[in-house]
Formats: structure tokens, sequence, C-alpha cells
């Protein structure tokens, strides 16, 4: 594809357009209005492909449970259902969602912290797969259910492990400071309160979750084999063999594809966006270690007739999503001298601590101060040197495009898409790709602010704490107009299932074709 950023059959420039399935993106927004997510059933369907492959790299059932609240629309759901896949629900509301949608109780796995007596209730009837009990209450809580129900309640544990993974500090669930999961002992005690034969409780599997993108495939071989640990303690302290293990989701999704603005992010943040690979690799290779584990402690039974769950839903649905904004302000302003040097002759991270997340701008010439020499980062260089303060550009890089922008005036571009349906752009300052939608074609060098519609400071597409975990600049066409379309990438997950109508502002259409 010409552009970094094009998904073959799904984004496609055609003549200088945005084309998203095939239908291009103004036509879209003359219908729907402005902002509009757009998702593709297609490139979901593509996505679960790419999981449902891990089955063939391991000896074992696998059940692939697509994680409803990265993005719970009824048609997207809809969409998973028709794939083939199963699904795992966080509340009641959630559970009602997936039933509508057409999954059936054996479809279903219930996690969550908080379960109330009515959700717990509403699981058991319908005869789900597992509610993932999180603490000793609330499998007391479930049992209660059950006798008043008279019905066998479903159930698995979800264990905290202490393992760290490789994610943003609030996407870390595995770790004892995070909220989620017993500790491996009140596993054991469960499984000798409450026996195989107990007609109220049927207790058939662990699980555990190490987080949400995951850069380092390594935390899978860990994940596989603390469950492997827990399986063999259980067995050997109560002599109980279970159905199934669940490691969780977390696979990451490249949102630096296009990396044209990856050195502009601080390195940490860099890696964690840019984490890519195959499922079915990781996997396969963490499930042969596992068995290997199994085989010295002569515990390979304990695998044999074992199901394998999985819960992805970021690598499922955030490439398959695009928020198309309108920009609908534009100004400039002096740039304020505080923000760039003038030391040598070109583009580089600041040596003073005060000043590390900042550019400095070099030139020879007192006349070309207001040069500012940016970069068109290659794909092919994605390297995170040591101790780098928050760019890594150095003087004399070789894999640098240099052009050139006026820097007296800074502009700034409003969009009509805030943080209140991007909501992670800034808890977690995510990063989307932004491209222009009917200038496509033309080079993407101009930088400029961006900012969204709110009544918040904080609503703007840069890291306005001054970290670098965004860039402060988006680059896109030059001299950008009030009405022109936008079009921010990789917004499937935790955008549309997070939206809230702050300053009353009316919720996008989201459409799937």
């Amino acid at each position: 594809m010409a552009n970094l950023w094009e998904i073959e059959g799904f984004l496609e420039e055609r003549d200088g357009i945005l084309h998203i399935d095939g239908r291009p993106a103004p036509e879209i927004v003359a219908k729907h209005g402005s902002p509009v997510f757009v998702f593709s059933r297609n490139r979901i369907k593509s996505n679960i492909n790419r999981l449902v492959k891990i089955q063939e790299v391991i000896n074992c059932k696998l059940k692939v449970c697509y994680a409803a609240k990265a993005n719970s629309e009824a048609d997207i759901l809809s969409a998973v259902h028709e794939s083939g896949i199963d699904i795992e629900v966080n509340s009641g509301g959630e559970l009602q969602m997936a039933l509508n949608a057409g999954f059936t109780g054996d479809q279903i796995i219930f996690n969550g912290t908080s379960k109330t007596p009515a959700e717990i209730e509403l699981a058991i009837r319908y005869e789900i797969y597992a509610i993932q009990a999180d603490s000793l209450f609330e499998l007391e809580l479930i049992e209660k259910a059950s006798e008043k129900l008279g019905l066998t309640a479903n159930v698995s544990l979800r264990l905290v492990p202490e393992i760290e993974s490789t994610t943003h500090s609030g996407l870390q669930t595995a770790l004892l400071t995070s909220k989620f999961g017993m500790m491996p002992d009140g596993a054991v005690d469960a499984m000798k309160r409450w026996h195989p034969e107990d007609k109220r409780l049927n207790i058939h599997g662990i699980h555990i979750h190490i987080g949400s993108q995951n850069s380092d495939p390594c935390s899978y071989e860990q994940a596989l084999a603390a469950l492997f640990e827990n399986l063999l303690r259980i067995k050997r302290e109560t002599g109980r063999s279970l159905g199934h293990i669940n490691m969780g989701g977390g696979f990451p999704v490249d949102y630096l594809r296009d990396d044209s603005h990856a050195p502009f992010i601080n390195p940490k943040q860099r890696e964690l966006l840019s984490a890519g690979y195959e499922p079915a690799d990781v996997i396969g290779a963490a499930w042969k270690h596992v068995r290997e584990v199994a085989a010295k402690a002569e515990a390979l039974e304990l695998l044999e007739n074992i199901e394998l769950l999985i819960e992805p839903g970021r690598s499922i649905i955030a490439d398959a999503g695009v928020c198309l904004t309108t920009v609908r302000n534009r100004k400039e302003r002096p740039l304020q001298s505080s923000k760039f040097q003038v030391p040598g002759s070109k583009l580089e991270a600041s040596s003073k601590s005060e000043d590390s997340s900042k550019f400095q701008v070099s030139s020879s010439k007192p006349e070309d101060s207001s040069k500012f020499h940016f970069p068109s980062f290659k794909s092919e260089d994605r390297s995170t040197p040591e101790n780098s303060s928050g760019t890594d550009l150095e003087p004399g890089t070789s894999k640098i495009e240099l052009g050139t922008w006026n820097l007296e005036l800074e502009t700034w571009l409003l969009t009509d898409a805030g943080f209140n349906i991007l909501l992670s752009m800034e808890t977690y300052k995510w990063y989307y790709h932004l491209i222009h939608a009917t200038r496509a074609d033309e080079p993407h060098k101009t930088p400029y602010k961006v900012a969204g519609p709110l009544c918040d400071g904080g609503d703007v597409y840069f890291d306005h704490e001054g970290h670098n975990r965004l860039p402060d600049h988006r680059f896109l066409p030059d001299n950008i107009q009030p009405g022109e379309i936008l079009a921010l990438l990789n917004t499937g997950a935790y955008t549309v299932s997070q939206m809230f109508p702050y300053n009353g502002r009316e919720l996008p259409s989201v459409l799937i074709k």
C-alpha cells in the first residue's frame, strides 16, 4: 500500500479520498454528521481469524471469548457472534446485551469485582459457562443465589499471580496492587470448601489476566506457567482436576503502524504503542514451554483434557474502527519561545532537565531562527536508545528527511471530537493516528496543534502535562481550514463503550458495514 496506515480492503486512499470499506469518508459525514465512528465487519472477522489460529498450535480445545468491554455496541456484538467465537462480559447489562446478540449461556463468561445478587442470578438462570469469582465472599454470594434458584452455578476462580507486564500502570491487572482476583491460597481453600459433588457450585476452572496492550510476549509464558502451577497445587492439595484455564487477553495493537510521529513520543510510550506480534506464535511458544514444565513435574495429565480460554478485546476491535471528525475552528498564536531553543543545526532532544520534553531548534544563521526542521520518520527505524529524554533524534542521524516550518506562528485546529468520545487519549494519553480524509494523498508535513471542542483545558491531542506521551503537534497537509474532514484511526476499542455527553454534546453515530 502507498501509505503505512492503509489496510487493504478496509482503509484505502483513492484519488486523495479516504475510503472505508469502499465508501468515501466525505459521503459518510454528509449522511451521518460529524463526528462519526465507522467500523468494518470484515476487519473484525479478519482479526478474529488471527486469534482462532491459536488452535493450530496447541493440543487442547480453545475457547475465544471477545471482551465486550472493548466495544459492546449491538451491531459489533452481532458481528462477533457471526464470526463463531464466544464472549466475556463484565456486568449484568453486558450479559443481557450478549444474550440479545444471540450468544447462548455456554458461550458466556462473566468477570467483575462487584457483581450484584441480581446479576449473579441472571447468570445462573442462563447457565453461563463460568461466573469468574473474584473472592471467597463472592463465592458465598453465588452459593446463596444458587440455593435460591435451585440451580447449579458454573464457576471459575480469578487469581492474582503477581505478574508485571510491560503496559500502562492503569492497565496492569495481575499485580497484588491491582483490585482484581483472589490469592492462590484462597483458591485452594475454595476447592476444599466446595467439593465436586456440591449441587450449588461447580468450580471447574481458574483464571488470570495480566493486562491490556502487553508489549512483551514473555508475559504470556509467565501467565500459562502460573496457571499450571496453580493447577498442580490444587491437584496435590485437594485431589481435584479442573476443566479449563483462562489466561485472559491483552494482545497488543500497533498504533504506530504509520510511525511518522514516533520520534515525538517518549520511548516507553512508543514501545507500548508500537507493540505487535502474532498471538498464535506467542501462545504456541508458551504452550510448548508449559508442557515441558508439566512433563518435568510428571503431571502432563492435568493438561490432557483441559480447555484453554482467552479474552481478547482490543486486538479484535481497535483497528476495525475509525472516527471521522471535522475541523470547526482555526487560529494562530505566537509560538512560545520557551518551547524552542537554537544551538546548532538540527532538531534534537534537549539536554536541560527542565526542558526535556521539548524540542530544540538549531540554526547557524540568525535570520533562519524562525525555521523548524522536522523529520519524516521512516518505518524501518523504530530504535529506542537508552536514557533518551523524549525523542530519539540525534545530530547526524541518517534516517531523517528534513523539511521546514515557520515558527513565528503556531496554528491550532479545533475539531468536534473530544475526550468525551476518545477518553483514553486523556486518561492514558493514548495515540490515535490522524490523517486528512479528503487530502490523504498530500504530504502530511505541516505541524498543527490539535484540540477538541470541550470546555476543558485537557481536551487536546497532545500531552498537556509535558511528558511527551503524545506528540506536541500533528503533521497534516498545508493550510487546513474549518470544514475539512480528518480521520482518527485505530479508534475501535475503549472509545464508543466509554462515551459520555459532556457539555451536553450529542453522541456520535456508530456505523458498521
